[in-house]
């Protein structure tokens, strides 16, 4: 456990998702203080069974029944299997699996970009969360994208991305869409949720040659510094590869998050 624990410390995501389980974590003893977690699309568990590894209670939504398995199966090694469930089902009927209002915070992780509508997910989402719960949204950043493929070449690809509609590379690209920081705020504050944070995940990493990395000594400690700071860069952060947003249901129960 503490293994796993250590493991995912070093990783920005996993560390926002954990001082966001910690922010909202409900005074009193036993299972009806456990921070309530659904993870749509949460497949096999990468997000979920370390939350668990946290003392969380997690649900996973997922429509692949071998995800599942996989999740479950980890779960069990992890000795975390009575604190985890997975579902299958879609994320357009979270209103069939989940009740309103009955979790504490929702992880809604490269799915926007593959559903057939994001606003009826996130409306199920916002249905499904507590009210001063939080929701945490990991997307692919379009503006990382156009950089991404033009630095191997593929400058067509990248100005699709740059002025079509949804910034797809074109009609063979298997994502439904990709989304700006702007765009995602759009979409989030639409549905009634109040954007809290928004960072960058990949801003400068994915750029560099193995050459950069080592041009000076101490220079991966040097370029993780360096990426923490442009991660939060209101400018920089948006040419990330991924972009990660923490926004709350707005209501009276519950601390701030953020």
């Amino acid at each position: 456990m503490v293994e796993q624990l250590r493991a995912a410390a070093g990783e920005p995501v996993e560390q926002a998702l954990a001082a966001l389980a910690a922010a909202l974590a409900r005074p009193g003893p036993g299972e009806s203080a456990r921070v309530r977690v659904l993870d749509v699309g949460g497949g096999s568990g990468t997000r979920a069974v370390p939350l668990a590894l946290r003392g969380c209670e997690v649900t996973v939504i997922d429509s692949s029944a071998n995800s599942l398995a996989i999740l479950h199966r980890r779960a069990e090694d992890a000795g975390v299997g009575d604190r985890v469930v997975g579902i299958q089902a879609d994320a357009d009927r979270l209103d069939t699996v989940t009740g309103a209002g009955s979790v504490d915070l929702v992880l809604c992780h490269h799915l926007l970009e593959e559903v057939d509508d994001p606003e009826v997910v996130l409306a199920g989402v916002v249905r499904a969360v507590r009210p001063g719960g939080a929701v945490s949204v990991l997307a692919v950043g379009r503006i990382g994208a156009v950089l991404s493929q033009a630095l191997v070449g593929r400058f067509e690809q990248a100005r699709h991305v740059l002025d079509g509609a949804d910034g797809r590379t074109g009609e063979a690209d298997p994502l439904r869409r990709r989304l700006d920081v702007d765009q995602l705020r759009t979409l989030l504050q639409t549905a009634g949720l109040t954007v809290e944070s928004v960072t960058g995940v990949g801003v400068l990493t994915g750029l560099l040659s193995g050459a950069a990395r080592q041009a000076a000594p101490g220079g991966e400690a040097d370029l993780a510094d360096l990426e923490a700071a442009a991660a939060v860069h209101p400018e920089l952060l948006r040419i990330a590869s991924d972009l990660h947003v923490v926004a709350r249901r707005p209501g009276a129960e519950g601390p701030a998050v953020g």
